[in-house]
């Protein structure tokens, strides 16, 4: 039996916030935990007295990587890799570069992130999908619109208004809406989504908003729109796909390394006129918007819990090995 171990995982992103790297870490520490292991969350590494190290963000952790390389040179680390770190840091930032010669094993949420790194760290790569249970009780979709959901923090990275934009032309038989989860960074971005609210009848910000209550709009939804510009492997296709609920995406490699290279439902990011088209399309193609659905059916596997903890359970003893 591998014998427990006391774990520290570094998450940039505050207790109580709800961005993907801390609910990444709070998955993980349960899984850990599932596991036999003792695991602490921090926002930074403070000389903790642990066995193993994990570090969400290559860049932003990068200091407690290389802290506890420097105090415990053979205390085996484990990198987490971003979407930012994948598709920019690691390309400019040295410290993120060292992050990842430091690291025992990279954990990547999707297989097309090892083509981002240089080919002698690739045999470090483990791909851990992120899993999500389903859920609770059926799905009750309207019929008097179609609900197309938007979740995600209005940052400049996720492309928030896309969707948006790509209703203010559409017929006016249509009866798609938007429903937009995610709290402003800024209050440019604040000031834009009201404004929006207030020029576009079909797009509707509700501001940040409990989990729990995410994903039942998830669930609720018709469709469910990701325009991001970077994601390393967002969790909210995982939390779409097992709730059935088909996704619409940018054709960037992180959603792409999760949906399919073939996936019928990908645009070019930040073309407003082509998301337009795939939005029309669902709602009036019947044929399309259930190929859309049998694709995502068919991924759910890929997210399942048990997936997830069989993969740690095997990292863990290669680490312990």
């Amino acid at each position: 039996m591998m014998r427990a171990m006391r774990i520290q995982i570094v998450c940039p992103a505050p207790r109580g916030t709800l961005f993907g790297n801390r609910i990444s870490a709070l998955r993980w520490a349960r899984i850990l935990r599932e596991l036999g292991h003792r695991v602490v969350i921090e926002i930074d590494y403070r000389g903790a007295d642990c066995d193993l190290l994990i570090a969400l963000h290559a860049k932003r952790s990068a200091a407690a990587v290389l802290d506890s390389d420097k105090e415990h040179p053979d205390r085996p680390v484990i990198v987490a890799l971003t979407g930012t770190d994948l598709y920019r840091d690691i390309q400019d930032s040295r410290e993120a570069q060292r992050a990842l010669e430091i690291a025992t094993r990279l954990i990547a949420l999707q297989p097309l992130a090892q083509d981002e790194l240089a080919p002698p760290l690739r045999d470090r790569v483990r791909v851990i999908y992120q899993s999500v249970e389903k859920t609770p009780g059926a799905n009750a979709r309207s019929d008097a619109a179609l609900q197309v959901c938007v979740v995600g923090h209005l940052r400049s990275i996720k492309d928030p208004f896309r969707a948006a934009l790509a209703t203010r032309k559409m017929p006016a038989a249509s009866r798609i809406q938007i429903v937009h989860a995610g709290a402003a960074m800024d209050e440019h971005l604040a000031r834009r989504a009201r404004a929006e609210e207030q020029r576009n009848p079909r797009y509707c910000w509700r501001g940040e908003m409990p989990r729990a209550k995410v994903r039942r709009l998830i669930a609720s939804s018709h469709l469910l729109v990701l325009s991001s510009r970077m994601e390393g492997g967002a969790n909210v296709i995982s939390e779409a796909v097992v709730d059935g609920t088909p996704v619409l995406a940018s054709r960037i490699p992180g959603s792409v390394g999760l949906l399919g290279d073939d996936y019928p439902g990908l645009f070019p990011f930040g073309d407003t006129d082509a998301l337009r088209a795939l939005l029309l399309r669902a709602e009036t193609d019947r044929s399309f918007y259930r190929e859309l659905e049998s694709r995502c059916n068919r991924l759910a596997p890929l997210f399942e819990p048990a997936r997830e903890l069989a993969a740690w359970r095997v990292l863990m003893r290669e680490i312990a090995g």
